[in-house]
């Protein structure tokens, strides 16, 4: 059986023979899309690598929920960084756009 879910060298979780994060698909699973909608979302994922992903995001649920989790918490974390530490360059721009014409 092909494996359709493999680990980067960063050790994100990719769908096999992609740039596609599995992450990408879930969260579009989760969303409601189907497989074919999610190939047309992104158009690189053939519709047997999007079911491959998503039976192998049901067969691991537990462990992908925990790492998208993980994942999640990291990237709102780094965000909040970013904003404090551009707080000057932010409120800048919000003051040009507002005095724009």
């Amino acid at each position: 059986m092909e494996s359709y879910v493999v680990r980067n060298a960063r050790g994100t979780m990719m769908i096999s023979g992609s740039r596609v994060s599995l992450g990408s698909v879930v969260h579009a699973f989760w969303a409601g899309e189907t497989p074919e909608t999610i190939c047309q979302a992104y158009p690189s994922l053939t519709l047997e690598q999007a079911y491959g992903a998503i039976a192998y995001y049901l067969a691991n649920r537990d462990s992908v929920d925990t790492e998208l989790a993980t994942q999640d918490a990291e990237t709102s974390r780094l965000r909040e960084e970013a904003r404090a530490r551009n707080a000057n360059l932010r409120s800048r721009l919000a003051t040009a756009r507002v005095a724009r014409p």
